[in-house]
């Protein structure tokens, strides 16, 4: 293993002198609260939606793309574009419906309540619509043991793995080891519980494919890091085959395109609030390219 580049001693107590360097850095801070005072905007449907097109984000997109798909009318919703480099998830309207400050967060406004954390907005979701969550208690515990695998091992792939390997500001050998290996332990589970599975929990789809794979589906389809030769994700057969069957499905697709402002512009929906956005309002209409 090569030598570090500079050895780092700890202080006594850490204190907040320098920006940590690397993407992102200039919206890292140790402190929580509102920076700015700013409402959040209102649309006309039950659900406000306010996210990103991260992974994260990515699970409420599809959910509720997913309840529109099997008839739930009443899971219409607005999706706001948050600008997390510009610090929209610190303006006091954001922080009013997530005090943690991170994406996504959704106001059910039928009745007023915040929810908060992706797999909060799952079961949310799920109980609220009595759809991707099974009602027979073995069943529903295997989906939540798999949504939760997802919301403890995630961290490890995003935080570690893609934080080291894509967006730190140097390559710093030991913890791309650390979290490579981490990730590909991980890969593997997934890949022999596929093995005989058509879905993560079973023969039904569920919350919990729906919180995996934006994260593992999407790394092994190339989506995430650059990095799918790196973790040699074509060794993962099942995990493969389950994330492009998954990727076909029609809401899916929708659920990736929401608040989406980078990749293909004919995949970007900037924001969502009718169904029709998918054929008027993407950024290829909007802002074409020269021809």
């Amino acid at each position: 293993m090569s030598e570090p580049k500079d050895e780092y001693t700890p202080p006594k107590v850490w204190t907040w002198e320098a920006e940590s360097g690397g993407q992102f850095a200039n919206i890292n801070r140790p402190i929580a609260g509102p920076t700015s005072e700013k409402d959040l905007p209102v649309g006309k449907h039950p659900f406000q939606l306010h996210s990103l097109a991260t992974p994260n984000g990515v699970k409420a997109t599809v959910m509720l793309e997913e309840l529109l798909a099997a008839g739930h009318k009443g899971a219409e919703y607005d999706a706001w574009l948050v600008n997390i480099t510009e610090g929209d998830q610190f303006t006091s309207g954001f922080v009013e419906i997530n005090p943690n400050s991170k994406i996504p967060a959704l106001l059910d406004t039928t009745n007023g309540q915040r929810v908060f954390e992706s797999a909060s907005i799952l079961v949310y979701l799920a109980e609220k619509f009595g759809a991707f969550l099974p009602s027979e208690p073995k069943a529903r515990t295997e989906t939540m043991n798999w949504l939760f695998w997802q919301m403890g091992s995630a961290p490890y792939l995003g935080g570690g793995f893609g934080h080291f390997y894509a967006y730190a500001p140097y390559k710093i050998q030991y913890p791309i080891d650390r979290f490579t290996m981490e990730t590909k332990r991980q890969l593997d589970v997934l890949d022999r519980e596929l093995a005989n599975k058509d879905f993560i929990a079973g023969d039904e789809y569920t919350i919990a494919d729906i919180a995996i794979w934006p994260w593992y589906g999407q790394l092994v389809l190339g989506r995430l890091y650059e990095a799918a030769e790196f973790l040699d994700v074509a060794s993962y057969k099942n995990v493969m085959a389950w994330a492009k069957k998954i990727d076909a499905r029609p809401a899916v697709l929708r659920g990736r395109m929401v608040n989406r402002p980078f990749g293909e512009k004919s995949l970007q929906l900037l924001e969502r609030h009718d169904a029709s956005d998918f054929d008027t309002n993407t950024q290829d209409k909007l802002d074409p390219d020269p021809s």
